[in-house]
């Protein structure tokens, strides 16, 4: 094969068989590719999104889903209206909050803006004192129902393509023998001995390091992150 062919750019057909049967590195490089083919590219993913629509979601649904939400055509929102109107977590409640807000703003990776909300979203959880104080104590955490603690985190999971999320920092904190000073610098929370500054020195984006969000204030210690990553959510 000359160089020149070697240069041509994989067809369509070609780009569909490496989103349905590649590895997820490959269908997140694709993923683009297949959308810039324009309405066929659109019906892939569309079609991609439905095949794996009774299974788990995954980053990989996150991706593929953001991805037509940003296309603003009208057909392309309408099928998303119509299949996924909540997007594609299951926004589990055992006490009827509402996650939807969070979702849309985590599905346009707006981070700073999902982080500010994810705390109002705990204290509800908490009720209405917690509410009114707008922070959250470790003892109120500890009840948190299972499915609200699972949806929360599913939503940064599938919207950070893995990176963040409480169960992202669960492990990274088990990795590290759940040594909270070893922890902070490796989530960019802490340098030295400086903590990171809300909010200009934390990174809103995909380049932030893994768990660096959500985030948890740590100037009133870390009793509410160690209820939140030993919460049962995880384990069960």
């Amino acid at each position: 094969m000359d160089a020149s062919a070697q240069s041509q750019p994989p067809d369509i057909a070609e780009l569909e068989s490496q989103l349905n049967t590649g590895s997820e590195k490959i269908q997140l490089q694709v993923m683009p590719d297949i959308l810039a083919q324009g309405e066929a590219g659109y019906a892939i993913l569309q079609n991609f999104l439905l095949s794996r629509q009774q299974e788990p979601s995954t980053f990989i649904d996150g991706r593929c889903y953001e991805l037509l939400l940003g296309t603003e055509v009208p057909a392309v929102q309408s099928f998303l209206q119509e299949h996924f109107e909540s997007g594609v977590v299951p926004l589990r409640s055992e006490q009827n909050i509402d996650y939807l807000p969070l979702q849309r703003l985590l599905a346009k990776q707006s981070f700073q803006a999902a982080d500010d909300l994810t705390l109002s979203k705990l204290c509800e959880l908490s009720g209405p004192a917690a509410i009114k104080r707008k922070w959250i104590y470790f003892t109120e955490v500890e009840q948190y129902p299972i499915p609200d603690l699972q949806t929360i985190n599913q939503l940064w999971l599938v919207h950070s393509e893995g990176k963040f999320g409480y169960s992202v920092q669960r492990q990274l904190w088990l990795s590290v023998g759940r040594n909270w000073d070893v922890l902070w610098p490796k989530i960019n929370w802490r340098s030295g001995r400086n903590w990171t500054r809300w909010p200009d020195e934390f990174t809103w984006d995909l380049s932030a390091p893994r768990g660096h969000l959500p985030l948890s204030n740590q100037l009133r210690g870390v009793q509410v992150l160690n209820a939140l990553l030993s919460h049962p959510a995880w384990t069960s």
